[in-house]
């Protein structure tokens, strides 16, 4: 699912590329796409953009007249820039707007079908696809020690929950407690509060750091690859490679579709955190620690 770092990427591209343009023409090719039924999202056609916000995970299109074009590209939606102009044609291919002769095509690689536009009469009816979570830019420290403190979950489950934080999934979660050398099913509760304040500027720093790259990395260019593996990134994705700060193998855990990357040593102790699967079908056998761990590989 696209992060915030991906999606102020996108809020940049669509600005400098549609902002102020009037929408010529739109075509749906997946009916389950649009969730609204008034207005008809073929009202949009012929209104100009004259703006566009993020509501936690979803990009907001505000046009003339009050009415806004709502997006939550979920787990595998995408936008693609076209200079030319196309149709809705492939399998993956939601929905195609249409820009003189370009075209913003959104697609989606995934049978579940879960990118969703909504179509929104006026802008005061956006309070209605608003997430409750704070964001991150903007949120004072005692605004987030509370909203971390609310609830006893792991530290893993507070950053990616969208009721809690906005914009922060997967990926960029495992990045920040790296960054914070905290582990990621350390519970909110036990936290001291000098690591609520290293937690606090974490965040903040490394979501910077990830959005000023990205930028640097695309610069005039459409981004065409919004993906939650980077090479830059310093566990995500990096099971079994090394990690950046310390050369520890980083490990993970994983549950559902999803996984949890981190290094033992940065973040736990050099404790091995219980893998669901392998921890189960190892019982007795599976490492607790690192140096056992290694001793394995020798």
């Amino acid at each position: 699912m696209p992060e915030l770092p991906d999606l102020e990427l996108y809020l940049s591209s669509l600005k400098r590329l549609i902002g102020g343009e009037e929408i010529d023409a739109v075509q749906i090719k997946s009916p389950f796409f649009v969730r609204t039924f008034e207005p008809d999202v073929s009202e949009c056609v012929g209104k100009k953009i004259i703006g566009f916000r993020r509501l936690g995970k979803r990009i907001v299109w505000l046009l003339e007249e009050g009415s806004c074009l709502v997006f939550h590209l979920m787990v595998a939606g995408r936008f693609h820039w076209k200079s030319k102009v196309t149709f809705p044609k492939s399998k993956n291919d939601l929905a195609a707007f249409r820009f003189g002769d370009r075209t913003l095509m959104v697609t989606e690689a995934s049978q579940k079908k879960r990118a969703s536009l909504h179509v929104v009469p006026k802008q005061d009816d956006l309070i209605a696809l608003t997430p409750p979570g704070l964001e991150i830019f903007t949120m004072t420290y005692e605004e987030f020690k509370s909203q971390l403190k609310m609830q006893n979950h792991t530290l893993k489950r507070a950053l990616t929950d969208p009721k809690l934080f906005s914009g922060i999934g997967n990926a960029y979660s495992d990045e920040i407690l790296h960054h914070a050398r905290l582990s990621p099913i350390q519970w909110t509760s036990r936290l001291l509060e000098e690591e609520i304040k290293v937690l606090f500027r974490s965040i903040r720093s490394t979501i910077r750091h990830w959005i000023d790259l990205l930028h640097q990395q695309t610069g005039d260019k459409f981004p065409e690859k919004v993906t939650a593996f980077r090479p830059e990134m310093a566990v995500h994705g990096k099971f079994g490679r090394p990690c950046p700060e310390c050369g520890t193998i980083v490990q993970r855990i994983r549950y559902a579709d999803k996984e949890t990357n981190y290094c033992p040593r940065c973040q736990t102790d050099g404790k091995l955190l219980a893998d669901r699967s392998l921890s189960r079908l190892l019982k007795d056998d599976w490492p607790k620690t690192i140096d056992e761990l290694e001793q394995l590989s020798e």
